[in-house]
């Protein structure tokens, strides 16, 4: 977990994002970069990294992407619908490779199904890793309901949506590992979908 701020449409808030690194003792993948290099790479402790994903392009999750990609060689991917988004943060600088929905990445022999799960922003994304019953969900599914979805670039219906089609069908054991906070499952949270339209937020 790193801490640092999160801004969009002027406002600034302090914020804990977690970073999740995926793979075994030789390499592994990064999901987002938030606020500090040297705390991520500590945690890749060596290993080789083969890709910085991008779950989404707010600022609390790209803010050190082109850094870490520096120092890892390693790409960043995102999903090309939230482009405009990242641009908020780097506008001279590009993501090294697109995310698509259903595509597989590779490392350490993990596998990590991409799910493209717009609502909180564009491109969103999670990360379905069936081989460690985990879905990594960035700011699309958090214990205790759906991210939100009250500023620029964002949808309700669209997350609900998202939610509904693309997580709330894995198995319910699936652990539910956020960009922020503490983690569920799927079986705790599927119930509680109808409570979530009704507060429509």
């Amino acid at each position: 977990m790193t801490s640092g701020t999160f801004s969009l449409d002027g406002q600034t808030f302090e914020v804990d994002n977690n970073v999740w690194v995926v793979g075994d003792d030789t390499e592994c993948v990064v999901l987002d970069a938030p606020h500090d290099v040297a705390a991520i790479l500590d945690v890749v402790d060596g290993r080789a990294v083969r890709a910085i994903i991008a779950t989404h392009a707010h600022d609390d999750h790209v803010r050190v992407a082109p850094e870490l990609a520096q120092a890892t060689g390693a790409p960043i991917l995102l999903h090309p619908a939230d482009l405009p988004v990242w641009r908020l943060t780097h506008p001279r600088t590009d993501p090294g490779g697109e995310l698509a929905d259903g595509q597989d990445i590779v490392a350490g022999g993990t596998t990590l199904r991409v799910l493209h799960t717009p609502g909180h922003s564009p491109g969103s994304c999670c990360l379905h890793v069936a081989g460690l019953n985990a879905v990594f969900t960035g700011d699309t599914l958090f214990a205790g309901g759906p991210g939100a979805t009250g500023r620029s670039f964002s949808d309700f219906g669209t997350i609900i949506e998202s939610i509904r089609a693309k997580l709330l069908t894995l198995p319910e054991q699936t652990v539910i590992n956020p960009g922020h906070g503490d983690s569920s499952t799927i079986g705790d949270e599927a119930p509680s979908l109808p409570e979530w339209i009704a507060r429509g937020h």
